[in-house]
């Protein structure tokens, strides 16, 4: 794993961040806690975003916006386990004016492990109520969404 921070290549839509399996990780079985996934996904989401030049604090002290889980849909494939390295990938299906779709996969040697569609809202921080992106990082997010990803 690099220690380095993940940039992403701005002629790539895709990101990923590396992550390895922790003892805290797994259940009793040996094997990652389902709900640690999420953690995961939350995980690369973030530091997509701070990739792109704009970190939580950043939107919520300066544009006071906050983005928010509405809905996941995860499909477990294969188990991670105690000590495995893992990718967890980003992409963008969709991007509205106060929502965005996120195409989310976690990997182990190239093998998929998991594949998840997370949707997040744009929410006012002081309020939780539904707001507009920023519109600099409105029109960066659409320039990053998958080709063909928003017929699907």
């Amino acid at each position: 794993m690099s220690s380095e921070s993940p940039i992403p290549n701005p002629e790539s839509r895709a990101f990923s961040i590396p992550t390895r399996v922790y003892w805290e990780d797994t259940d009793a079985g040996g094997v990652v806690y389902h709900a640690q996934y999420v953690a995961f996904l939350e995980r690369a989401r973030t530091e997509w975003v701070r990739a792109l030049g704009y970190g939580q604090d950043m939107l919520r002290l300066s544009h006071d916006l906050v983005f928010a889980v509405r809905a996941m849909r995860i499909d477990f494939r294969r188990p991670a386990r105690l000590d495995d390295a893992l990718q967890v990938t980003v992409s963008l299906r969709r991007c509205r004016h106060a929502s965005v779709v996120f195409a989310q996969s976690i990997l182990r040697d190239g093998e998929r492990l998991l594949d998840a569609e997370v949707r997040c809202a744009a929410l006012d921080a002081s309020t939780f109520r539904p707001r507009a992106i920023p519109e600099p990082l409105y029109q960066q997010l659409n320039r990053l969404v998958e080709p063909g990803a928003e017929d699907e």
